[in-house]
């Protein structure tokens, strides 16, 4: 990009800002968005969300867990990024609906959008000629299927994906834009083993080609995930619930085929990202939630808290508010805050 200097920088240093903040300091992988994880409930939680997750959040995070829903669910997140890092101006948000159709299943939807603010276009002179805005998003469609009543989910996105990075260097050449799609494939499983309140998760995200910006030569894997998980229900009663969960996730992603990376995209085990999380609700009303999160390889290591209200009407509408905060690395030296509502009926 010699006649904009300027956009390579910018595009230089959000790489450098990001990629030590994902899942894994050394993947090859792109568009890391696709693992930002959303929700202030499940970042409270450290992340260990996987085989927890059972509202509108299912959709990104285990669409097996959506089979599970009974209720029509709506969510939303809106969390600032890198807001002491000095670049104020990028936003991760999420927007998400579900709902059961009897003898069907569940049927979904969602939306991410990554705002990575706007960028200052100058051409070879150093001369500012205008501003470009970098953004990049995702629309998923969910299904999910009981596949075993009260036991067994099975769930799958398809997702559309868009990425626009900056503009070209003139008529001729390409801008810095990509389109794909990928798939992810989910389950969750209840009380495991004839024990009530045990759950677990396995979940494959991001399977899908690679994205091309402007050639095939210089194509990139997408970011495609692992995901395990645990849960147990400690108190499961009117008074008080306590969930204790884990998981563990890592992104298979390297240069060789999709098919092999199954195999060889577990060659760097020390890239696996460990979570432990808590979640105490007292009277369906206020819950209190804490976990530990723990990358090596990327550097982020470090506690989350989180606090959320629960308010029902009617005997059919409940609203939800939540509040979390994790450890956001050495790069902002500070909590990433995630803001987060939803609503069921």
């Amino acid at each position: 990009m010699s006649r904009h200097p300027q956009v390579l920088y910018s595009l230089i240093m959000l790489v450098i800002l990001i990629a030590p903040l994902s899942l894994s300091a050394i993947s090859q992988s792109s568009l890391l968005y696709l693992t930002f994880e959303p929700g202030a409930r499940a970042n409270g939680m450290a992340r260990a969300f996987t085989a927890v997750v059972d509202d509108a959040y299912a959709g990104w995070w285990n669409p097996g867990a959506i089979a599970f829903n009974r209720k029509t669910q709506l969510a939303a997140t809106h969390m600032p990024w890198l807001q002491n890092s000095g670049m104020n101006d990028m936003f991760h948000e999420y927007l998400a609906w579900n709902q059961y159709f009897d003898g069907i299943g569940n049927l979904g939807a969602n939306i991410v959008w990554m705002d990575e603010g706007t960028q200052m276009e100058m051409d070879e002179n150093g001369i500012e000629v205008g501003e470009f805005h970098t953004f990049e998003m995702a629309f998923a469609a969910t299904y999910g299927y009981e596949l075993i009543p009260r036991k067994l989910g099975l769930g799958a996105n398809f997702k559309l994906i868009y990425s626009y990075l900056g503009p070209g260097q003139g008529n001729t050449d390409t801008e810095g834009k990509s389109f794909g799609f990928a798939f992810d494939l989910g389950s969750k499983f209840q009380d495991i083993a004839g024990i009530p309140g045990l759950q677990a998760a396995a979940v494959l995200q991001n399977v899908g080609p690679d994205i091309t910006y402007v050639n095939d030569s210089q194509s990139d894997p997408l970011p495609m995930t692992l995901r395990v998980g645990a849960a147990y229900k400690a108190l499961d009663n009117p008074m008080n619930r306590l969930t204790v969960s884990a998981e563990a996730s890592k992104i298979l992603a390297n240069e060789d085929p999709l098919l092999q990376r199954f195999v060889t995209g577990f060659e760097h085990i020390e890239e696996t990202i460990l979570s432990a999380g808590a979640e105490y609700t007292y009277l369906d009303l206020i819950s209190l939630r804490g976990g530990y999160y723990y990358d090596q390889a990327g550097k982020v290591t470090g506690p989350g808290f989180g606090v959320g209200f629960q308010y029902s009407f009617n005997q059919k509408y409940q609203l939800n508010a939540d509040f979390g905060m994790i450890w956001g690395g050495e790069l902002t030296n500070d909590y990433n805050k995630v803001f987060s509502l939803g609503f069921e009926f």
